[in-house]
């Protein structure tokens, strides 16, 4: 079981779209080898440091937390169904409104757009808010996702960090 890494007031909430079998099974977040989130995260600014998967709790020391749009554990996102997903907004939502952070930052569109209901997002900021948190779109750092470089990860990321949404 994967459990949300959340406080109330954090500067951003980063949400996958669903827990990799193997974070589910440790219950770290982006604990698979091949997973480029806490790499980035550190190469974009957000930490002083590459916080290793087993010490995710530390990202709340930063003012950030981490969630999923769905609970349950898949290989690949894509085998998640839209039901599935759009059952989990509703979820979010409340968890969300509990919560209030100044940004939820969606790794990857999948789940953006179903919540959304949009079928063209662009990366970055969205001119729509959930539960007045502004809303960014980022690539997804899976290792599955080789259609975005390391160096591209980073180059998305650091927008966000620079946006001037953290504190």
């Amino acid at each position: 079981m994967l459990t949300d890494i959340i406080k109330e007031d954090l500067s951003i909430i980063f949400c996958g779209i669903n827990p990799g079998l193997k974070s589910a099974w440790n219950g770290h977040h982006f604990s698979g080898k091949s997973n480029r989130f806490w790499k980035v995260l550190h190469l974009a600014g957000f930490t002083p440091y590459q916080i290793e998967a087993i010490n995710d709790t530390d990202i709340l020391k930063f003012g950030y937390g981490l969630t999923t749009a769905v609970a349950r554990p898949t290989v690949r996102a894509n085998e998640l169904t839209k039901e599935e997903i759009q059952h989990s907004f509703e979820i979010f939502q409340e968890k969300m409104e509990l919560y209030h952070p100044k940004c939820i930052a969606f790794l990857g569109k999948p789940a953006y757009a179903v919540f959304s209901g949009k079928k063209q997002i662009t990366w970055g900021k969205q001119a729509e808010k959930i539960q007045n948190s502004t809303v960014w779109v980022l690539p997804n750092p899976s290792g599955l996702n080789r259609g975005f470089s390391i160096e591209d990860l980073t180059i998305h990321y650091s927008e966000l960090y620079k946006s001037g949404i953290i504190l």
